[in-house]
């Protein structure tokens, strides 16, 4: 969802080993959020009942000050989401919700595969949609630290909901910023967006898949997708030089990029079917003018607005793609050591574990004690000791692994 936040931070963030412990909210801050929420149209009493056992929990403030130095190059951001495990399972779901996905296509116009897209990257089809207490994470982050004001008002937002009972309140999870269900919104987004797709008079869209994948389709309607058209497509630029324009906020006329000699890598040309000479596209290189360049369309902007991320949107874009049978990006990504897939990822941890490194569980998230790992097996190889595990590493704990 729109959550100001990378998709995929959440589960990057590692614990820096210091607890906080539970501490009572502040008496001002509860009295200024109850005067918002009662002008909001919650009910006095519902808002007392909702806060009167929630303590502040402090360690969220080690999440939302923490600036991430572990971050992700592009094709490790695309070989995790965008992996032969999501991908078919996501067909698996294509097929098992058939006849509502189509429902929900008539009704928005946004076709099944980026529905299911969305679904997939933002939460694995709804096996991770996050166990932290909504309104405890909201309530602390509206009076401690930053942007108390921007979650004050997620906070109301998730006190309405409860009121509304469209679910439980034991149900109302989700990640430590306040998203939550199966296709992460925000509360006021979902109070805004969300739809009851199965019409049983609920928005639930923590445990009904049907109610989340409307809600994910309405918003894209409402965020201009139009009906029918692609995304965008990946593009050969005519030599390795960066053009001058480039960007996603910076479209031009299809003819523009026509007359840089710009071609569709499948070698058809840039002006076909709905596409005209007049149709705004940019440029997007991700990683450069030596990696994949795509052209973007209207779509793209939508997919783009759920999560402020270009490379989210991407991930979004290609396994929507790859569901409809198409391969994988024809340029190669300008690396000698490409990403790993989520079942490469377990199959590290998987060789650390049998090298005595404590990492917990084999989740094929690759947390800061799997860092951790990974930096003394490289220094153990002589490769560079960064905490980022790539094919050269895997290959490498391999051929250890069938050297003992």
């Amino acid at each position: 969802m729109k959550k100001r936040l990378a998709i995929g931070l959440f589960t990057l963030i590692p614990t820096l080993g210091w607890a906080v412990d539970d501490v009572p909210l502040p008496a001002d801050c509860v009295t200024k959020l109850r005067t918002q929420a009662i002008e909001a149209g919650v009910t006095g009493d519902f808002f007392d009942a909702t806060l009167s056992t929630v303590q502040a929990k402090p360690e969220l403030l080690e999440k939302l000050n923490y600036q991430p130095e572990f971050k992700l190059p592009i094709w490790d951001y695309l070989a995790s989401l965008v992996d032969e495990e999501r991908v078919r399972d996501g067909q698996v779901m294509l097929i098992q919700y058939k006849a509502a996905l189509e429902q929900i296509s008539r009704t928005y116009g946004v076709d099944p595969e980026t529905i299911v897209a969305v679904w997939g990257v933002e939460s694995n089809y709804g096996q991770n949609t996050g166990g932290r207490d909504i309104v405890e994470s909201l309530a602390t982050l509206s009076c401690m630290g930053r942007r108390q004001s921007f979650f004050s008002k997620e906070l109301v937002a998730a006190i309405k909901i409860l009121e509304s009972g469209d679910f439980e309140r034991d149900l109302f999870k989700g990640s430590w910023a306040g998203a939550f269900g199966q296709t992460q919104f925000m509360p006021t987004t979902f109070l805004r967006l969300a739809r009851d797709g199965d019409n049983d008079g609920k928005r639930n869209l923590i445990t009904n898949a049907i109610d989340a994948l409307a809600s994910t389709a309405h918003f894209l309607q409402k965020a201009g997708w139009r009906p029918g058209e692609v995304w965008g497509f990946e593009v050969a630029l005519r030599n390795a030089t960066e053009p001058a324009v480039v960007g996603r906020r910076s479209p031009k006329d299809m003819s523009y990029w026509v007359a840089q000699g710009i071609r569709r890598v499948d070698g058809r040309p840039l002006i076909a079917g709905n596409i005209t000479a007049n149709t705004d596209a940019a440029l997007l290189l991700p990683a450069g003018p030596t990696g994949p360049a795509f052209l973007l369309l209207n779509n793209f902007k939508a997919i783009y607005s759920y999560n402020a991320s270009e490379s989210y949107g991407l991930a979004i874009a290609h396994l929507s793609d790859r569901f409809r049978g198409a391969a994988l990006f024809q340029t190669p990504w300008p690396t000698d050591d490409p990403g790993l897939s989520r079942a490469e990822k377990r199959e590290i941890q998987t060789h650390l574990l049998r090298r005595g490194h404590d990492i917990g569980v084999v989740d094929g998230a690759l947390g800061s004690r799997s860092r951790a790992a990974i930096e003394l097996e490289q220094a153990r190889l002589g490769h560079p000791v960064n905490g980022r595990a790539g094919q050269r590493l895997l290959e490498a704990l391999r051929n250890s692994q069938s050297a003992q």
